[in-house]
């Protein structure tokens, strides 16, 4: 089988154009390592369209070829995508695949994918429509128009991969057909633990600070812990948007923490720092309003992190069945602040299962494995 997977190549929104390897989200990445261990079943070609000239090598695996498409500033969001959905159309042309794959809604890659020409399916990683509702995004604005081209994209592919329950309830009524399949870990994350946790506890949260992901209402929570007498470091991994004020109201918050010992913030961190940070943490806070899926929560459980999460999204999704992950309503910091409490006076103990569960559902070859099957019926049904 031969298929064109549509994503991002991330030097493209970060502008790291100089970087000489092209890199993915984590997802999509998780996804190839799982094609990669089926030389003899699928050969894919990935496909990404960037502003500037990159360095582009022929394959990422023995059978994973990588194309970097050159498309002008005007071909982009401005003319709703057209300088990509013509290029990729071309490309694609010449791969001739079984079928197109696009990986996401948040830029051209749904929309490429259904003016492909070729048998196509959709994978949602943010349901860009719910998010432009819930953030009321300006008519006209970016997060409006990607609401408006994921509307009409799904209506017009042969289906829709949803990442969990929740996606699934936004996808359904707007999709011919769905399919709940989970996002894959990246393989690195079923390896053996780096290092093993401090005697002091370590809290950690990972996410670009912002209001959804509310890093600045877990510093007032620390701020409550502490005044209770508990002892803890409270460790924030993340980007902090240039001029953004939620994150800069965030930098002024954490000063005294971080003047007490009690927090830091650190930038992102490449996947080998960040297996030791969840390594050395011994529970992961994440809280947020929205969450379509919630890798970061399958990735600090792999690592055998306990976890205090929001009961919100995909995240009921990955902790259903795994003992002591403590959820809670959006709303409800007090019952937040008082778990968390309670387990700190208690000793603190890690995930016993997590690491065990993660594996089963979520590893890379489990999950490839069920895409391989989806595109099968998809071309089936087209035959017919």
């Amino acid at each position: 089988m031969k298929v064109v997977v549509l994503t991002t190549d991330n030097r493209e929104p970060f502008k790291q154009y100089e970087r000489s390897e092209p890199y993915f989200g984590t997802a999509p990445e998780a996804l190839l390592q799982g094609f990669a261990q089926c030389p003899r079943v699928v050969e894919v070609h990935v496909v990404t369209c960037t502003r500037r000239p990159v360095r582009a090598p022929e394959k990422l695996a023995d059978n994973i070829f990588f194309h970097s498409l050159l498309v002008p500033k005007i071909g982009w969001m401005r003319t709703l995508f057209q300088g990509c959905i013509r290029s990729i159309r071309k490309k694609v042309r010449e791969i001739q695949p079984d079928i197109v794959h696009g990986q996401g809604s948040e830029t051209e890659a749904a929309i490429a994918a259904v003016f492909s020409g070729f048998p196509n399916v959709i994978t949602i990683h943010g349901n860009m429509a719910e998010l432009a509702r819930l953030f009321r995004s300006p008519i006209g604005s970016y997060g409006w128009l990607a609401g408006k081209l994921e509307n009409f994209a799904l209506k017009r592919t042969a289906g829709v991969f949803c990442n969990s329950a929740y996606t699934e309830a936004l996808v359904r009524p707007r999709a011919q057909k769905d399919w709940r399949v989970p996002n894959a870990l990246r393989a690195e994350f079923f390896q053996p633990p780096t290092a093993p946790p401090p005697p002091r506890c370590q809290l950690l949260n990972v996410g670009v600070i912002c209001p959804r992901k509310r890093q600045l209402e877990l510093l007032g929570m620390a701020e409550q812990l502490r005044t209770l007498g508990l002892d803890f470091h409270f460790h924030f991994v993340g980007e902090i948007p240039s001029g953004d004020a939620y994150a800069k109201n965030f930098l002024e918050r954490i000063r005294p923490l971080q003047a007490a010992g009690a927090a830091s913030h650190s930038p992102p961190m490449d996947t080998a720092r960040l297996m030791t940070e969840f390594d050395r943490s011994h529970a992961l806070v994440h809280f947020p309003t929205e969450e379509a899926f919630g890798l970061v929560v399958a990735e600090a459980l792999a690592r055998g992190a306990k976890l205090f999460g929001a009961r919100v999204g995909g995240i009921m999704d990955i902790t259903a069945g795994v003992a002591g992950a403590e959820l809670f309503p959006a709303d409800d910091w007090s019952g937040l602040t008082g778990g968390i409490a309670a387990w700190l006076r208690g000793g603190f103990g890690r995930s016993t299962e997590g690491a065990r569960i993660m594996e089963e559902r979520y590893h890379p070859q489990v999950i490839a494995q069920r895409h391989l099957e989806i595109y099968r019926g998809v071309l089936a049904a087209k035959r017919v």
